[in-house]
């Protein structure tokens, strides 16, 4: 099977557009799993890595805006995410989850959109519920590595919950042994 030059172009654009929906999505998944451990030993520069040295974060909508603020340079980021991560840490458990992933890529840019669900217990021991739209622009730096540029977040829902871990047993079915299900089997 022959392959034209303009159809060998078309799949390297489409592979190099499958290889940045999945570098942007492992660069928003490291950041939620470094977001979910933040404490007096979180590396901050492995956080902070996952920006381009020009860019916004910020909470939009009536309550982020105030409860967050906008973060418009790489070291007022840095800063916020280090008021974190004092020796008494904000969080004692923390949990994101996202879903309904919607990925743009367009060259060297690219927008993404979540919707991200957190589980939160602070210090002071109240929790959280929390939905929040989050819609992040990225870049691809000169190392070919995607990098978050412009990162929004957005409340939908906040609301206190009671306290997320219990020691209730856990309703499982009854199991048999594996010793009973060998001799089971004979």
């Amino acid at each position: 099977m022959d392959v034209s030059k303009q159809e060998l172009t078309q799949l390297i654009q489409r592979l190099e557009e499958l290889e940045a929906v999945n570098a942007i999505r492992n660069c928003i998944n490291r950041y939620m799993e470094i977001c979910d451990h933040l404490d007096a030993n979180t590396n901050l520069d492995e956080l902070m890595s996952l920006f381009d040295a020009d860019s916004i974060w910020e909470g939009i909508g009536e309550k982020y805006s105030q409860s967050f603020g906008r973060y418009t340079t790489w070291q007022s980021i840095y800063d916020m995410f280090k008021s974190y991560t004092q020796k008494k840490s904000h969080f004692v458990m923390n949990a994101h989850f996202v879903s309904s992933e919607q990925i743009y890529v367009e060259g060297s840019t690219a927008k993404g959109s979540w919707l991200m669900l957190q589980t939160s217990t602070f210090q002071h021991q109240q929790s959280h519920l929390t939905a929040a739209k989050l819609t992040i622009d990225f870049c691809k730096d000169a190392n070919g590595q995607w990098k978050i540029k412009h990162f929004q977040t957005e409340n939908i829902f906040s609301r206190p919950v009671d306290y997320w871990n219990s020691t209730a047993e856990l309703p499982v079915p009854e199991a048999k042994s594996a010793e009973v299900n060998a001799q089971d089997a004979k």
